[in-house]
């Protein structure tokens, strides 16, 4: 039994493909095949049910692959041990941030993070909440950038900021007039917010349980909620008086369209906010390096400004 074919499994139980797998692997499908056949000969025990253009991982394969990923996790940590020994700041890093995070704080957390650790390469990525927590998990990401509430077994969380929520519209609209918005000014409203899987799109529905419902309500009536895949496509729509948005203040940045097209409103009262969190394995031994990420990450969130402009 090799590392390697506990990896030819994993990636054959991900893709459900031979080829799909093989080619995950960078090796050839016969290869990966011979391999895979070669374990099961060995353990005993078939891993995987091929039927003709499908492949499903049978009771027993379900649980020796789940063993496979933690002794692979465990052997990894044993890389990771060793680049600590050279030098835990002079190591490649992985980090990942959620979509509604990441392009707006990687610009200016990057060049802060050269600064303080300067031989440490960065190899980041953006993606949904639900694929950087297996990715974490996995060991292809060393930290994430998350939101919270954010829980998973072995895994530090430590909080690094607090924004509020703002409502972006049209500089023409009616509620623009007005020096805050109230919730319930939602409600009469075409809200445009992230599509289903975005984590931002159920903290702003817990934050106005009014627009939930509405939401419920606009199914029955035909009314419109319309649904973007960024929040820069949802400030295009707005520009675009499709409605108006709700965004993280980090996000709220409107200057790039100019002529006062688009303006951003606080709420009223005590405004919806999001802490996000960094969090990462806590078998990951490089320490000094989760530590230059929460301080680059800090330093800059304290520069962010208190309302959009």
């Amino acid at each position: 039994m090799t590392l390697t074919e506990l990896r030819y499994i994993i990636a054959l139980q991900e893709t459900g493909h031979f080829g799909k797998a093989a080619e995950q692997c960078h090796v050839s499908q016969p290869t990966l095949s011979v391999a895979i056949k070669k374990l099961e000969d060995e353990l005993e025990v078939c891993l995987f049910e091929r039927n003709r253009g499908q492949v499903t991982t049978t009771p027993i394969g379900e649980r020796i692959i789940a063993q496979a990923r933690h002794v692979l996790e465990q052997a990894e940590h044993i890389r990771e041990l060793a680049e600590l020994g050279r030098d835990p700041l002079g190591s490649p890093l992985s980090l990942g941030a959620i979509h509604t995070v990441g392009p707006y704080l990687y610009p200016r957390t990057i060049p802060q993070i050269r600064e303080l650790a300067p031989q440490m390469s960065l190899y980041i990525e953006e993606n949904m909440t639900a694929v950087l927590r297996e990715r974490l998990r996995s060991g292809k990401l060393d930290a994430i950038i998350i939101a919270l509430p954010f829980n998973e077994p072995e895994v530090v969380t430590q909080p690094l900021y607090e924004e509020p929520f703002v409502v972006l519209l049209p500089s023409d609209h009616p509620l623009a007039a007005k020096p805050a918005i109230d919730h319930n000014d939602l409600t009469q409203q075409n809200v445009l917010l992230l599509g289903e899987g975005h984590c931002f799109r159920d903290q702003v529905l817990d934050a106005c349980p009014g627009l939930r419902q509405h939401m419920a309500k606009s199914d029955r009536l035909l009314q419109s909620v319309v649904e973007g895949s960024s929040l820069e496509t949802l400030k295009h729509m707005v520009a675009s008086k499709l409605g108006i948005s709700i965004l993280p203040l980090s996000a709220a940045q409107i200057g790039t369209y100019g002529g006062g097209l688009l303006c951003t409103r606080p709420f009223a009262g005590t405004p919806p906010t999001r802490q996000i969190a960094l969090a990462w394995r806590a078998s990951f031994p490089r320490h000094q390096a989760i530590d230059v990420i929460s301080r680059a990450v800090k330093q800059i969130s304290a520069q962010l400004p208190a309302t959009a402009a």
